[in-house]
């Protein structure tokens, strides 16, 4: 309570003790006594005198900051003033006499900001103080002596090609050191500073956009942008950094596979393997990665079914391959139509566009073959006994190559080694060189041979089977002699031994022989011959 409050409640209790019982009135009059002697003795309070202290960064040394003064302070020295607290003696000094504070440094403001402070009024006579202590603070103001810093740099980010306009690419961001609440030191401002027309840059937020959707990454995939960031909002006068965006712009499937021939052309030998490799076929495509992936298929236009085509990943060939042996001589030309598309499409692009043509054309090369002979087997037939130079048959091979080469015949030896059979050389008739005998042989193997009559011609060769076809030449035989016995007690019609005989021979029906008792010889009439007519090859009892 200060001393004007103490005056006012005297004053009051003075002007209530005319109001009071005396008793009360002389109580009163006591206490208000005492308290004026105790407002009497007590200092009245006066009060530090300054308004608030600032000082710009970066001034000169002994720059005045401002002045402490109490109000006790006659202007007769006969105060002292003190200054203590953060930075005194370091960072500020003070005048005692006047109290007048100066700086003694340059400061900092992005280093520190402000000062906490302490000051004392003391009277030299008595060395007391006048004034209780006191707190305040000298703020440092900024001034623009901080350039905008870009963070998080390199900036590189990768947009799709062909992307529509506004679409958001990348933020960068700067940052000041000064004070963004006084002034514009710390307000920054972002531009590009190359003119361009692909891109564009927010001032205020630094997010970079596209401007147009004609970024093509097959004719540019990479493009390198100047971002300015500019504090004092801009202004002339203020700070600027730059930083370089790289934009990279990543790979769509929007180009179709090149052939890199309209017409391909190969040669395979007609003799070529199942599985051979006739030739790589070979589509470009100017995307990337699985973008560029192409399969292959073919058509064959004059065909079906003797091709076709792998693909070759690793080297995004298409390998066409023989799928059925050739023949020069049935076919000698092959007439393909090979297609290439994307393996991977984007479903929100028109697939069909992403395919290529071209036509394969395949040349059969003749290869010098053997003789051809018309059948794998021969089967001739030839009847027994038959006389020499009669012919047995004719066999038949050709040369199926371009020149057709004339054909020699002949029996390889090994397999007529009884010279039993010849051949004519030029016109392949077999003829019998002696007569045959089916029921020594009925079977005859020979090999012919047919060779090319040329140097070196090749052979062929194949298998003649000979049937001799039976004449009934052998009479029939008994196949032994027959002693038979009869008991004497026998009875008439029992049977004493069955007989039977064989032919050589071989009819188709089978053989019916006729048993009789050989004319001229003296009948007994103690024995019959009993023929049974009507069997085939059954044997006659004699009774």
């Amino acid at each position: 309570m200060n001393c004007s409050a103490w005056l006012l409640i005297l004053i009051a209790f003075l002007m209530m003790g005319h109001c009071l019982p005396k008793s009360s009135n002389a109580k009163q009059m006591k206490t208000a006594k005492s308290l004026e002697r105790h407002v009497l003795h007590r200092r009245v309070r006066r009060g530090w005198i300054w308004n608030q202290f600032f000082i710009p960064e970066e001034s000169t040394k002994m720059q005045y900051v401002g002045q402490i003064r109490s109000d006790y302070d006659k202007g007769n020295l006969s105060i002292k003033y003190i200054l203590s607290g953060d930075g005194a003696g370091s960072d500020f000094k003070i005048d005692e006499n006047t109290g007048k504070i100066y700086s003694i440094k340059r400061l900092d403001r992005e280093k520190k900001a402000f000062y906490t402070m302490r000051a004392q009024a003391i009277d030299k006579k008595t060395m007391q103080p006048v004034e209780p202590e006191s707190e305040f603070i000298i703020k440092v103001q900024d001034i623009n002596d901080n350039k905008p810093v870009f963070q998080n740099e390199p900036y590189i980010t990768s947009i799709p090609e062909m992307c529509a306009p506004g679409t958001s690419v990348i933020q960068v961001t700067a940052t000041d050191a000064d004070d963004p609440s006084f002034g514009n030191g710390a307000k920054i401002i972002y531009s590009i500073l190359k003119e361009q027309p692909y891109f564009s840059v927010e001032p205020k937020t630094g997010i970079i956009f596209t401007l147009s959707p004609d970024m093509d990454r097959e004719i540019k995939d990479q493009y390198l942008v100047i971002i300015q960031a500019k504090d004092m909002a801009g202004q002339s006068g203020g700070f600027s950094v730059t930083t370089t965006v790289t934009i990279n712009l990543s790979d769509i499937n929007d180009n179709s596979p090149k052939f890199r021939e309209k017409m391909y052309r190969f040669f395979s030998p007609e003799d070529a393997p199942v599985g051979a490799i006739i030739g790589r076929i070979m589509a470009d495509d100017s995307d990337t990665g699985a973008n560029a992936e192409v399969n292959y298929t073919i058509k064959e236009l004059d065909s079906f079914d003797t091709f076709d085509v792998i693909n070759d990943h690793k080297t995004q060939e298409g390998i066409i391959i023989l799928k059925r042996t050739l023949d020069f001589e049935s076919k000698s030309r092959f007439h393909l139509r090979a297609e290439a598309i994307n393996r991977y499409t984007d479903p929100e692009l028109d697939s069909s566009q992403l395919t290529d043509v071209t036509d394969v054309k395949i040349t059969v090369g003749d290869v010098d073959e053997p003789p051809v002979f018309m059948t794998d087997f021969y089967l001739l037939n030839i009847t027994e006994n038959a006389p020499p130079g009669s012919i047995v048959g004719t066999v038949t091979a050709k040369d199926q190559d371009e020149d057709d080469s004339p054909i020699r015949y002949s029996i390889n030896h090994w397999t007529n080694t009884k010279r039993i059979f010849k051949i004519d050389i030029y016109n392949g008739s077999i003829t019998a060189v002696k007569p045959l005998d089916r029921e020594a042989a009925f079977w005859h193997n020979i090999t012919v041979s047919a060779t090319e009559a040329k140097k070196h011609g090749l052979v062929s060769k194949v298998s003649v089977i000979i049937r001799v076809i039976d004449v009934n030449d052998n009479a029939p035989e008994f196949p032994k002699q027959y002693t038979p016995f009869v008991c004497e007690t026998a009875k008439p019609g029992q049977l004493i031994q069955t007989i039977s005989a064989a032919d050589k021979d071989d009819p188709v029906n089978g053989h019916h022989f006729y048993y009789m008792l050989e004319s001229g010889v003296n009948k007994n009439p103690n024995f019959t011959l009993k023929d049974n007519q009507g069997f085939i090859a059954s044997d006659k009892k004699v009774t």
